[in-house]
């Protein structure tokens, strides 16, 4: 990878620069000095080319490439993508979703619930009274419903508690990028997802 047009998708963003740093002295991961410089510009900047990135880093473009391999397949750097404006792709509602359950369903289960729904671009299980959170984007509110009576004919779904976003007050978070456009409706055609009014 490392492609001009790619964009890395870390964990890590503006605003969660104490926590990267606390993984990076934890020594939970094993990589140097170097490794995070590298990790730091791809960050900043994840178009820049590894020769670019070499001579800030004083390495050679292969040299970095093979670094940046080494860090995608231990799982440090987890992916590259691209993150776009959600209403440009549709998504123009957003919402974060708890999820309380029956009993105590295993985070497996809920795993293969939230998969089957496209508008969910993020769950966890969580603390608290609840079980799972969701981070569901939608068309619109009508459709925002639509998902939510979606997820509530589970049979083990005893209640869900929403709260929809107004505004983002960390624009470049990674909350509030897409990264998948809105899945066509039912019956309309293909390219209905791509409006944008």
């Amino acid at each position: 990878m490392g492609t001009p047009g790619h964009v890395l998708c870390v964990d890590v963003r503006a605003g969660y620069r104490a926590a990267y740093s606390a993984l990076m002295n934890s020594g939970a991961a094993s990589f140097d000095e170097l490794d995070r410089k590298i990790i730091t510009a791809l960050m900043a900047n994840a178009r820049t080319s590894f020769a670019e990135i070499g001579s800030s880093v004083g390495l050679s473009a292969t040299a970095v490439k093979r670094r940046v391999d080494r860090l995608r397949e231990t799982g440090v750097i987890t992916g590259f993508t691209a993150t776009v404006k959600p209403s440009a792709l549709g998504w123009r509602t957003e919402a974060y979703v708890e999820v309380y359950c029956e009993g105590a369903a295993p985070p497996r289960r809920l795993a293969e619930v939230v998969r089957n729904h496209p508008e969910i671009t993020a769950a966890m299980t969580v603390t608290g009274g609840a079980d799972a959170l969701l981070h569901v984007r939608a068309r619109d509110v009508e459709h925002f419903e639509e998902v939510l009576e979606r997820i509530r004919v589970e049979p083990f779904i005893r209640k869900t508690i929403s709260v929809m976003v107004l505004s983002h007050l960390i624009p470049d978070s990674p909350e509030a990028g897409a990264t998948q456009a809105v899945p066509p409706e039912a019956g309309a055609p293909a390219n209905r997802a791509a409006d944008v009014r």
